[in-house]
């Protein structure tokens, strides 16, 4: 995984920053792979299983079929797994930059300011795609969407299939890998303020989402605000390798469905924490049955979800009266000014006695200039 480097390239000193930065894939890999193998034996099977495998697991009997089916609850041993596939998620971030990214920004010759942009968004973009997809696909094997009751009745949801539960542990590792990749990624000083809030963002609201036990309607927001970011960052390539016509396309279509997907999810999380969670409210929160339905849970993540998407309409507005000013003012720039028309110094004749102190030749000159600025003025 380290990149590649000419045989006159000298490598860095070992354990030196450069060092880690260059070869961060391998020794990421090799702590992983230590994991792994800790599985096959038994000594150390208990520690690599907290790491790898998913925890708070219980068998129930299933209601409608009566066969017993493995479920999954939330606790402070998901933070294990978390920290071991926030490994993997550096590994395959590692591997999406060098047999990917870095081949397009080859053959692309960016800046090194868009060459920042295009592999941030180059991340973005597969995660997005990726997580969108896995999510509509829990969304319909889960039924959750043959009535919008599901995202409320028969809460705390602390009874998670396995697919379900590994999908929030890879989003909260993916987001907190992020830290890292900054690191890795020698993010510019002007970029790393933006990374950071953005980053802290998702990961605190996904993190709450699933340890509050309100993992369905936080899972259909999440696949709806992944599509819209999907094409965002879609466009933002576009726009990159210099594909104006479709990047303009793409980001139409992406502001017709930002407005669309701020407004839904506002609606959805009115619907669930407003009206639906309201009927089976209680006084306070009960940790040992992980329900969190209470008054001020309920607003709070009401609260939160409305800010969220408040804020991200609010940058929304601003970039848009900002892109229409530039566009106006460059539109007022290139208006063709009307010839002005230039007025001719007025020429002082020579008085007659500067005229006879000229030689015979020069006379004459001077009197035929003379008599020719003088049909040009009267013309």
């Amino acid at each position: 995984m380290a990149p590649r480097r000419s045989k006159n390239s000298k490598s860095p000193p070992i354990l030196s920053h450069e060092f880690f930065i260059q070869n961060h894939a391998d020794i990421v890999s090799c702590i992983a792979m230590v994991f792994i193998i800790g599985l096959m034996f038994q000594a150390t099977s208990p520690i690599a299983s907290l790491f790898i495998t998913l925890q708070h697991n219980q068998t129930i009997n299933d209601s409608v079929t009566g066969d017993t089916v493995v479920v999954y609850g939330t606790g402070v041993r998901d933070l294990f797994t978390v920290c071991f596939y926030s490994l993997v998620c550096i590994v395959v971030h590692a591997v999406i930059q060098e047999y990917l990214l870095d081949k397009l920004n080859r053959k692309m010759h960016l800046s090194k300011v868009k060459h920042s942009k295009f592999n941030e968004s180059g991340q973005l973009l597969v995660f997005f795609l990726l997580s969108a997809v896995w999510g509509a696909d829990l969304f319909f094997r889960e039924n959750y969407i043959t009535s919008v009751n599901q995202l409320w009745e028969g809460y705390p949801h602390n009874q998670l299939p396995f697919i379900v539960k590994f999908f929030f542990i890879v989003q909260i590792a993916y987001w907190l890998h992020n830290y890292p990749e900054m690191y890795f990624q020698k993010v510019r000083k002007e970029e790393i303020s933006e990374r950071v809030q953005y980053t802290t963002l998702y990961l605190s609201l996904i993190a709450a989402a699933y340890f509050l036990n309100f993992n369905r309607v936080a899972l259909c927001l999440l696949v709806v605000h992944y599509t819209t970011e999907f094409l965002y960052h879609s466009a933002l390539l576009c726009h990159y390798s210099e594909k104006t016509e479709l990047a303009a396309t793409i980001f139409m279509v992406f502001d017709v469905l930002f407005v669309l997907v701020r407004l839904g999810s506002i609606t959805l999380a009115v619907l669930t924490f407003w009206i639906g969670l309201a009927p089976s409210s209680q006084p306070s929160i009960d940790v040992a049955t992980g329900n969190y339905n209470s008054n001020f849970m309920r607003m709070t993540c009401l609260g939160a979800v409305c800010l969220s998407q408040a804020g991200l309409m609010w940058n929304f507005i601003t970039f848009q009266l900002r892109k229409f000013r530039e566009k106006s003012a460059s539109n007022s720039s290139r208006k063709p000014r009307s010839p002005t028309k230039k007025k001719q110094p007025a020429v002082k004749p020579i008085a007659a006695e500067d005229l006879d102190s000229l030689p015979e030749v020069d006379q004459n000159a001077a009197s035929e200039n003379g008599n020719v600025r003088a049909r040009r003025a009267r013309k």
